[in-house]
C-alpha cells in the first residue's frame, strides 16, 4: 500500500461514525473506528504537524479531547495489513495518551510510524534528510515554545485583557469623571460642604492613628472630653482604618477623604456590575446596573455622607456569595459551579461592609440573616433527596464566614449599646422618624445637586419638610428600563415579579411613617428589631430600591442586546452595524447622564496655628454642631483631647459646657472648666460674629488667674 493510500485510510478512520453503527457490546465493528462510550461521534483528531499522515498500513492513533471509553480515555485503533481496524486498548501510555504498535507481523516494515514517549508521532524514514510524510509542509505551524519571560508576558496580557480587569479600570475612570471636581484640589476642598465630610475625614484619621499608637483606646477618642466611648457617637467608617495609617494632619486627612470618596463610587459600580453578571445579565446590562446603583440622582444629596456612599460591599458580597453557591437568577442552581472560596470571600466582604457603619449595614445584616435562615431550611428539606446539597467544604465556608460576620457585628455593637445606655437622649423616637419620612412625591424629585433635574425640581423640593433626605429620585431612565424589564427580559417571569415585589416593599420602608403611618412596615421594625431604632432616616432604604430597579433594567438591556445580535446575524457579513452598536449603549448613557452633578466643593477652613501648639484638654470657641466638625479635622496633627465634637446627637456634658462658657471669661465659667479638667481655651476671632460668644474678647481677665495671648489669628486662654 502506498503512502497516499495509507493517508487516505487514516482520514477515513478519523471521520465521525454514526452512533447506530456501533456494535451492541460497545466495540467498533470490523473496519470501523470506535466512537466513545456513549456511541456518539468521535471528536476531530487533534491537529498536530505530523498528524495528517501518521496512519500507516500497520498502526495509527486517535485523540478525542476527553471523550473516551469506560476508563475515560480513548482506545487506540490499530490498522492491520488487511485494512481492518483492531482495538488495542491495552496499549495506552501512562500519561493518558494512546500509543499503538504494529499488530500484524507480515505488514511490519522499517518505515512504520512510531509514537514518541510524549505522545507525539515521529516517522523513521529511509532517508534521514527527508520526512516520510510529504504532506507535513501543508500542516499548521507548531506553536512556539515560550520561555519564562514569554509566559510571564502572556499571563500579564491575559490579565490586562480580562473582563474583571477592564471592569475595574472602567469603574475607576468613570468614578473620577462622575465625581469631578473632587480630585481637582483634593487637599483643600471637600464635596458638598465641610461639616460632615470634616467629621468623617477625622474618623478615618483617628482610627488609623489610634491603631498605630494605642488600639485599646479606639472607642475613647480625643473629642467630646470628658466623655468615654465617643468614637461610637456616630458611624465610624472603621473599615477604612488601613487608609488612616497613611499620612498625618488635616491636609492628608482631606486628601484621604477625597480619594476614598471616589473609590467608594467605583466600588459601588463594580459591585453592582458583578452582581448583575453573576445573576446572568450581559456586559452592557451589568454596566447599566452598576451605573444606576452608583450614580442614582438621589445619592447626590448624600455626597456629604461617605458612610452612605460607601455601599459597594453590599452587591459585591452578594455576588460572591451567589458565585460560591453556584446560583444564578437566569440559570438557577448549578452544583458544579459551587466554590467554597468565593463564599468565604463574600462573608468577609460583608463583614467589612458592616464595619463601615450600621446606617446601611444593619439592614444588610438582617437580609443576610434571612437568607441564611432560608438556606438552613433548604438544607434540611433537601438533605434526604440530595446528598450534601451544599457540599462539605461550602457548608464549612458558610459556617466560618457567618461566624466571622456575626463576631464583627457583635463586637462593633458593644460600644454603640454602651452609648445608648449612658446617653438616653441618643435614642431615636418615632416623632423623629416621622420628621424624616419622605412622601411619595420624593420618589420623583431630584436633589439640587443634580445637573439634569436640579433646577427643574426646585418647586417640588420646596414643599418637602427636609429635602436633603427626601429627594429620592433613582432616575427616570432607570424607571423606564425597569418597567420595560417587567415585559421584556432575560429573567423568568416569576423572578421579575420577585424583583418588583422587592422594589415595592423597599419603597414602602423608605417612606417610614408616611406609608399607612408605618403600622405594617417601618414601625414594627423600629419596635422589635434590635438596633433598628438607631436609624433616623428611612429614606436611605432607597439604596435597596435602586439595586433592585437596576437588576430589572439589566434584564431588559441584556434581552435587547441579544435581539441586536440576532438582527446582526441576518446581515452579510454577520456583524452589527454602527447604529446597532450605538443603540445598545443608549441605556447606559442615559443612566450616566442623569447622574451628572453640580455638587459644590468648598474650600476647607485653614487650620489655626494654635491647633498645632496648644495642648489639651482644651475647648475651642465658638462651639456648635457644625463649627465643631472642622475643629475635629484640625486636631489630626496631635489629637489633643478637647470638648469639641460633632455627631448625630449632643451629649449632656457638651451642652452644659457650651451653656456655662457663654459668659467666658468669668470666675464661674473658668471654675467650671477647671473642675472638668480643661486647661486651655482657644478662641477663633473670625468666627465669633453672630454667636453667643460674640464680644468675649473685650472682657477683662485680671484677677481670674488666667493668661491670654495671641497665637496667629486665635486667642489662647491658659487656665
Amino acid at each position: 500500500m502506498t503512502t497516499e493510500q495509507s493517508g487516505a485510510t487514516g482520514d477515513r478512520s478519523g471521520a465521525d461514525p454514526q452512533p447506530e453503527d456501533a456494535s451492541a457490546d460497545g466495540k467498533p465493528a470490523p473496519g470501523e473506528v470506535r466512537a466513545g462510550r456513549t456511541g456518539a461521534a468521535t471528536p476531530a483528531v487533534r491537529d498536530e504537524p505530523a498528524a495528517t499522515a501518521t496512519a500507516t498500513t500497520v498502526a495509527g492513533s486517535d485523540e478525542t479531547d476527553g471523550e473516551s471509553g469506560s476508563d475515560g480515555k480513548d482506545a487506540d485503533a490499530g490498522t492491520a495489513a488487511d485494512g481492518k481496524v483492531r482495538s488495542t486498548d491495552g496499549d495506552a501510555s501512562a500519561d493518558g495518551k494512546g500509543r499503538t504498535g504494529g499488530t500484524d507481523g507480515d505488514a511490519r516494515t522499517d518505515d512504520v510510524a512510531k509514537n514518541d514517549v510524549d505522545g507525539k508521532d515521529k516517522t523513521d524514514g529511509t532517508d534521514g534528510d527527508e520526512p516520510a510524510d510529504r504532506w507535513t509542509a501543508f500542516g499548521p505551524a507548531p506553536e512556539p515554545v515560550l520561555g519564562r519571560a514569554g509566559r510571564a508576558v502572556r499571563a500579564v496580557g491575559r490579565f490586562l485583557a480580562h473582563e474583571w480587569t477592564l471592569a475595574a479600570v472602567a469603574t475607576l475612570a468613570v468614578a473620577a469623571a462622575m465625581t469631578w471636581p473632587t480630585l481637582r484640589y483634593p487637599r483643600y476642598t471637600l464635596p458638598q460642604d465641610y461639616w460632615d465630610p470634616s467629621l468623617q475625614a477625622w474618623q478615618m484619621a483617628w482610627s488609623g492613628h489610634i491603631l498605630r499608637t494605642d488600639p485599646a483606646m479606639l472607642w475613647h477618642s480625643n473629642t467630646f472630653f470628658p466623655e468615654n466611648w465617643s468614637f461610637a457617637f456616630s458611624d465610624t467608617l472603621l473599615g477604612y482604618a488601613p487608609a488612616g495609617l497613611i499620612g498625618v494632619g488635616p491636609e492628608q486627612a482631606v486628601l484621604r477623604y477625597n480619594i476614598m470618596f471616589v473609590l467608594a463610587h467605583a466600588l459601588a459600580a463594580f459591585g453592582a456590575y458583578a452582581l448583575a453578571r453573576q445573576l446572568g445579565a450581559g456586559r452592557i446590562g451589568g454596566a447599566v446596573a452598576g451605573a444606576s446603583f452608583a450614580y442614582a440622582p438621589w445619592l447626590l444629596a448624600q455626597a456629604g455622607h461617605l458612610h452612605i456612599i460607601s455601599n459597594g460591599g453590599i452587591p459585591l458580597a452578594l455576588a460572591m456569595l451567589a458565585r460560591g453557591h453556584g446560583w444564578s437568577l437566569r440559570y438557577g442552581y448549578r452544583p458544579r459551579r459551587r466554590h467554597a472560596g468565593w463564599a468565604l470571600a463574600g462573608w468577609l466582604v460583608a463583614a467589612w461592609q458592616l464595619s463601615l457603619g450600621f446606617g446601611i449595614g444593619l439592614p444588610f445584616a438582617y437580609l443576610l440573616a434571612g437568607v441564611g435562615l432560608v438556606a438552613v431550611v433548604l438544607w434540611f428539606v433537601r438533605r434526604r433527596r440530595v446528598k450534601r446539597p451544599f457540599g462539605r467544604r461550602l457548608f464549612l465556608a458558610d459556617m466560618i464566614g457567618a461566624l466571622v460576620f456575626a463576631a464583627v457585628g457583635g463586637l462593633l455593637a458593644i460600644p454603640f449599646f454602651k452609648v445608648a445606655e449612658l446617653h438616653p437622649n441618643a435614642a431615636r423616637t418615632l416623632a423623629e422618624i416621622q420628621l424624616y419620612s419622605p412622601p411619595a412625591s420624593g420618589f420623583f424629585t431630584a436633589p439640587a445637586e443634580s445637573r439634569v433635574w436640579g433646577e427643574l425640581h426646585e418647586g417640588a423640593r420646596a414643599v418637602l419638610p427636609w429635602s436633603p433626605e427626601m429627594t429620592l429620585l433613582p432616575g427616570f431612565a432607570l424607571y423606564a428600563l425597569a418597567a420595560g424589564g417587567l415585559f421584556f427580559s432575560v429573567w423568568r417571569v416569576r423572578h421579575r415579579l420577585f424583583l418588583l415585589a422587592g422594589v415595592l416593599v423597599t419603597m414602602a420602608l423608605a417612606m417610614g411613617t408616611k406609608f399607612l403611618e408605618g403600622r405594617f412596615t417601618y414601625v414594627p421594625l423600629f419596635d422589635y428589631l434590635p438596633g433598628w431604632n438607631g436609624l433616623r432616616t428611612p429614606g436611605r432604604m432607597m439604596l435597596w430600591t435602586t439595586l433592585l430597579l437596576g437588576l430589572l433594567a439589566a434584564g431588559a438591556v441584556t434581552a435587547f442586546c441579544m435581539r441586536v445580535r440576532e438582527l446582526a446575524a441576518e446581515r452579510v457579513p454577520p456583524w452589527p452595524g454602527p447604529w446597532l452598536r450605538l443603540a445598545t449603549l443608549v441605556p447606559l448613557l442615559l443612566v450616566l447622564a442623569e447622574g451628572l452633578n453640580v455638587t459644590p466643593h468648598p474650600v476647607v477652613p485653614r487650620q489655626p496655628a494654635a491647633m498645632r501648639t496648644v495642648d489639651g484638654p482644651m475647648l475651642v470657641l465658638p462651639s456648635s454642631q457644625n463649627l465643631d466638625q472642622p475643629v475635629m479635622l484640625w486636631s489630626t496633627d496631635r489629637f489633643q483631647r478637647m470638648v469639641n465634637g460633632g455627631s448625630g446627637f449632643t451629649p449632656n456634658s457638651q451642652a452644659q459646657v457650651r451653656e456655662a462658657t457663654v459668659s467666658f471669661p468669668d470666675y464661674a465659667s473658668i471654675d467650671y472648666l477647671r473642675r472638668i479638667g480643661v486647661r486651655n481655651v482657644v478662641v477663633l476671632r473670625d468666627q465669633l460674629g453672630g454667636t453667643p460668644w460674640e464680644g468675649m474678647l473685650d472682657r477683662p481677665v485680671e484677677g481670674l488667674g488666667v493668661t491670654r495671648e495671641q497665637v496667629g489669628e486665635a486667642v489662647v486662654y491658659r487656665l
